[in-house]
């Protein structure tokens, strides 16, 4: 599957720290098959990816659209439409299904979103849905 992380707040807080758990979340899934890209409303953010070494991680790096979604994505340069991704925020879930995540903002020890996004994802990949509450269906309207 095609999984799009966003930046800012979602991977990435305000303190340039990654989210607890980032590295090790983005490994599973790509040990089970993914395919990891990165995307952000702030460009390619290649200065990230590097800084905390993803590189081996990443399949691709683009500019995400903030407005009309799918549309966009060919001016961005994104070759295929999000399978499933990860996000702060709503609309960008609700228009590609995924996960919607609480703002990361600094450093903690207590933030398990991580494990919580490797397991909605594996109940996704397995039923084509979750019943956690962070989960958002495609809206195919």
């Amino acid at each position: 599957m095609k999984i799009f992380f966003d930046v800012d707040y979602t991977i990435l807080g305000l303190d340039n720290t990654l989210r607890a758990g980032t590295v090790e979340t983005l490994t599973k899934l790509k040990n089970d098959g993914h395919e990891i890209y990165i995307w952000s409303g702030m460009g390619q953010r290649w200065e990230v990816i590097e800084k905390h070494e993803l590189g081996p991680l990443v399949s691709g790096v683009y500019e995400k659209p903030t407005h009309h979604f799918h549309e966009r994505l060919e001016e961005l340069g994104v070759p295929f439409e999000p399978e499933f991704v990860i996000d702060d925020y709503p609309e960008v879930v609700a228009a590609f299904g995924g996960v919607l995540v609480p703002p990361y903002f600094f450093s903690r020890t207590v933030d398990q979103e991580m494990d919580r996004i490797y397991k909605i994802i594996g109940e996704f990949v397995l039923t084509g849905t979750s019943e956690d509450r962070q989960y958002k269906a495609k809206d195919t309207s």
